[in-house]
């Protein structure tokens, strides 16, 4: 868990540059997360002395920065200065962290407000009268209890230089200060670390330690691996300082104490940096009372109440339910209602199959969800669906719904082997593996579809903690499942179902159709994101999926007929290979560069979306309609080719001078994903109707009439 969460740490440390966003200079700078802006301590700066200028965060409740050393997940704030020649930065003056649990992890922190202090040497040189543009790119790893996001920003201060000694500012001074006063620094203490039997032991003395007993004391270390963060420390004192006894962590335990570790120790008396040497412990360190218990543990769990995760149980129910009356999920379900009719008169089979149906659903909610929630604890802008925002991802389901389509028209058998071979199609998904996969084939093709309740639901999911949001995810997989567990499990709804017959091989045969038109469709959307050259690759690999899948159900009834098939079979895995190739090639071809034109959305006339576009509009008077979508949502593509296709809509639009503007998610765009958090929503489609005069917008409902689009335009 642990390593995992570090190394998608790492990943997200490593795209932050793409995923942060950039502010303009000057002033207090602002997301939904943190504010921030660079203060100085005095009021000017004096020629040939040493400025102080802190970065100021003013941090939203539940989220947090960190510390130099950030624990067991997240990063530490960093300042990229931007100065005068001459002028020269130092390292940043840290405050003493919180200790942040979460879960088992434990991280070093800040929340609310905090002063990052910087010293900032000015020359002789510089003259009295002139004023020094002071900048900061800074970069802030700003995190709750279910993600992280990397903000960045541009501070600036502007500080004139005087002569003469210089009084703090008003706001500002005298916090600065403070935080310069009671922040860690070295203090004379002797220190040593001992490695025995499993265990650390830090024992100091000497210093402030000598000027009497500490009744608490916490140990931070400035360099991760060092001591399990999350492990208790407990201590005694003793005539001339005070010892801890610390858990080893996984570099230490790996490659052993090679070093001295540095860090600060903090008491009820002060926190000091030291410097511990390896060695016997110091003598005078033990034998006199036991150190309390650090209490000063701040927890990071969100306040989520029962009746909260109840509701949102309850809509993701709802939603899961209605999902399956949306047109993604028509196919596999239309599979479903087919098997379910050949084994309605053995109400034991269809129990079997009616529970690993719901198994399937379940057990692949509960992958995504999983994803999801790891990726965007690591710090990743994803939602529902995102999985549909990766080329590879939308070849490899091309390429399944291909498959599914020929195994269901009879050119394959799936893992029915000799004994099946020459049974009816219906055999083709047997028992309750076919059950089991067509519960997850069921969740891969709804992905692209949103049903009301559900967005609702999986927004209010995704801040909550993540046992409580994988509940929410799995009562969605629960609604999608349960018609068919409940008519699998009622004998008397079964007996209605006609007899096995014939008629059930030319009802599986039609329904291979649904599935070679979402495989299609999953290659238009493929081109749209990867471009002309990589579909070529995508239709070589389909070509050769047909052509293995062939040769492969020909090895099979070669076999049932008594014989071998080894050159069919042979065949068949090239081509299945190649295909593997040509699909790898396609999905690493360079993503062709965006046009920066909105996507296909009807006849209305579009610009793409961004908040500069919204309040330009809106300072023109103009009312703002805003349609979140992307290529492989296929309740965005019905209402766009339906209601805001509508004549009464583009009419109604003309009328009130309204603007249209279209956020295309279809590959990924993180000030998407962050506008559709900022209105509680994980996934496309979102409609905001934005009206001049009002801070916040309406949003519509997922699924739009045009008298529905021409009430809210029209409405004043």
């Amino acid at each position: 868990m642990r390593l995992l969460t570090l190394a998608l740490l790492w990943l997200t440390l490593l795209a932050a540059p793409a995923a942060a966003q950039t502010a303009r200079p000057g002033g207090e700078q602002r997301t939904e997360r943190i504010s921030a802006e660079l203060v100085p301590m005095t009021q000017w700066a004096t020629p040939g002395s040493t400025v102080i200028v802190a970065v100021r965060q003013k941090i939203e409740p539940g989220w947090h920065t960190y510390w130099r050393n950030p624990g067991d997940s997240g990063g530490p704030t960093t300042i990229d200065w931007s100065l005068p020649a001459g002028l020269q930065a130092g390292a940043i003056v840290w405050p003493l962290p919180e200790r942040q649990r979460l879960m088992t992890l434990m991280n070093f922190g800040y929340s609310d407000e905090v002063y990052l202090p910087v010293p900032i040497e000015v020359p002789a040189s510089v003259a009295a009268g002139t004023v020094l543009p002071i900048r900061a790119d800074v970069l802030f790893m700003v995190c709750s209890d279910q993600m992280c996001v990397p903000d960045e920003m541009t501070l600036a201060l502007d500080l004139p230089v005087r002569e003469g000694e210089a009084p703090l500012t008003a706001r500002h001074g005298a916090i600065i200060e403070r935080v310069l006063t009671q922040a860690p620094r070295p203090a004379g203490i002797e220190a040593r670390i001992t490695a025995r039997d499993g265990v650390l032991t830090l024992s100091a003395m000497g210093g402030p330690l000598a000027d009497g007993p500490v009744g608490r004391a916490v140990f931070f270390p400035f360099e991760g691996g060092v001591i399990d963060h999350p492990a208790d420390q407990p201590g005694v004192t003793g005539p001339q300082g005070l010892s801890l006894t610390l858990q080893p962590g996984g570099r230490t335990r790996a490659a052993g104490l090679s070093g001295p570790v540095e860090g600060v120790l903090a008491t009820d008396r002060g926190a000091w940096e030291i410097r511990a040497e390896p060695g016997e412990p110091l003598a005078g360190t033990t034998g006199g009372a036991t150190l309390a218990a650090d209490d000063g543990v701040a927890s990071t769990t969100s306040n989520l109440t029962a009746s909260g995760l109840i509701q949102a149980g309850l809509l993701a129910l709802l939603g899961g339910l209605i999902l399956n009356l949306m047109p993604c999920v028509f196919p596999i379900l239309a599979m479903k209602a087919a098997s379910l009719a050949k084994s309605a008169h053995e109400p034991g089979e269809a129990r079997r199959d009616g529970l690993m149906f719901l198994l399937g659903v379940l057990a692949t909610f509960a992958v995504l969800a999983g994803a999801l929630i790891a990726l965007r604890a690591a710090g990743e802008a994803v939602g529902w669906g995102f999985q549909l925002q990766s080329p590879a991802v939308v070849a490899v389901l091309a390429l399944l719904m291909l498959g599914v389509g020929l195994n269901l028209s009879g050119v394959f058998a799936m893992g029915a082997g000799l004994q099946s071979a020459g049974q009816g199609p219906l055999a083709r998904l047997p028992g309750g593996a076919g059950a089991f996969f067509t519960g997850v084939l069921a969740v891969v093709v709804a992905a692209p579809c949103t049903a009301p309740f559900m967005a609702a639901a999986l927004g209010a999911a995704l801040v909550m903690p993540w046992p409580a949001a994988l509940a929410v995810f799995l009562m969605l997989g629960l609604g999608l499942a349960l018609p068919y567990v409940l008519v699998s499990l009622s004998p008397a709804l079964l007996r209605r179902f006609p007899r096995p017959g014939p008629w059930m091989d030319r009802l599986k045969g039609l329904l291979a159709f649904p599935m070679y038109g979402a495989a299609l469709w999953l290659v238009w959307v493929f081109s749209r994101q990867a471009g002309p050259i990589a579909l070529a690759g995508l239709f070589t690999a389909g070509l050769l999926v047909a052509l293995g899948l062939w040769l492969w159900g020909l090895s099979q009834s070669s076999k049932a007929e008594g014989g071998r098939g080894r050159i069919s079979s042979v065949v068949a895995g090239l081509a299945l290979l190649a295909a593997v190739g040509a699909t790898v090639t396609a999905a690493r071809l360079p993503l062709p560069e965006a046009s920066g034109e909105a996507s296909s959305t009807g006849p209305l006339a579009s610009q793409p979306w961004s908040a500069e576009a919204v309040q330009a509009a809106l300072a023109e008077g103009r009312p703002v309609l805003v349609n979140f979508t992307a290529d492989w949502c296929v309740t965005c593509k019905i209402n766009e080719g339906a209601a805001l296709s509508s004549g009464r809509v583009d009419r109604a639009m003309t009328e009130a001078n309204a603007a249209y503007l279209v956020g295309d998610w279809t590959r990924r765009d993180d000030a998407i994903t962050r506008e559709l958090e900022r209105h509680g929503r994980s996934g496309v489609p979102l409609y905001l109707m934005y009206r001049p005069g009002r801070a916040e917008p309406e949003i519509l409902p997922q699924l739009l009439t045009d008298g529905l689009l021409v009430q809210a335009i029209t409405n004043d």
